[in-house]
């Protein structure tokens, strides 16, 4: 996927609390009508590509715009349920910004976007040289267990640090703001270290929220 020739404009998904990471995978069920007609068109291009971004609150409207940086996904798997509903999975290729949305002629949202300051994005699994497992798992455990979550502590242990970081970052139950700013981390030990401070406040009965203000 290095080589992929990576468009000006995609459709994008704005959904809230969902978040999608270079070479991590995001599964997701499509049954609005225009988000099956977003998947049609995007199974037509070369690419296969849909952008995922957090939508974001106008204070005093209904109206939701779109954060300006979000990641696109490229369309690995779906499969169709009997009632004509889709499980797919968006296997993440890199992170772009929002220049300008587009207007009318699909019933979804398209943008024209700058792919330049994600090139990185597009290279090997990123590495975390500061990253010391022991200390991490621990905090990883307690927060766990006061949020009544369970896993796989086996895989945990063995899983390299980025495939550890991105995964527990897209699946934890963190509030969408706290979600935008782990994906625009600058590295993954920003991204990390900022994992590490959700785990903790949290455990301190504070909200994420708080911690990104």
């Amino acid at each position: 996927m290095k080589n992929i020739d990576l468009p000006e404009t995609i459709s994008v998904f704005p959904l809230a609390g969902a978040l999608l990471l270079p070479r991590a995978k995001l599964p997701l069920h499509l049954f609005e009508p225009r988000y099956l007609q977003m998947l049609e068109d995007a199974m037509k291009t070369k690419h296969r590509l849909i952008g995922m971004v957090q939508p974001r609150e106008v204070p005093g409207s209904a109206e939701k715009r779109l954060h300006s940086i979000g990641c696109a996904g490229r369309l690995t798997g779906f499969s169709e349920t009997e009632d004509g509903r889709y499980m797919i999975t968006l296997s993440g290729i890199s992170r772009f910004r929002v220049l300008q949305e587009i207007t009318g002629f699909t019933p979804y949202r398209r943008c024209t976007v700058d792919w330049g300051p994600f090139a990185r994005d597009l290279g090997d699994t990123e590495e975390d040289k500061g990253f010391d497992r022991a200390p991490f798992l621990a905090t990883l455990g307690r927060y766990f267990q006061a949020m009544e979550l369970s896993t796989d502590w086996g895989s945990l242990k063995e899983a390299d640090a980025e495939l550890l970081i991105n995964s527990l970052s897209m699946l934890c139950p963190f509030e969408p703001e706290d979600k935008q700013a782990l994906l625009e981390a600058p590295s993954l030990e920003t991204r990390r270290e900022t994992l590490v401070t959700l785990f903790e406040f949290s455990l301190r009965g504070g909200t994420g929220s708080e911690v990104m203000q």
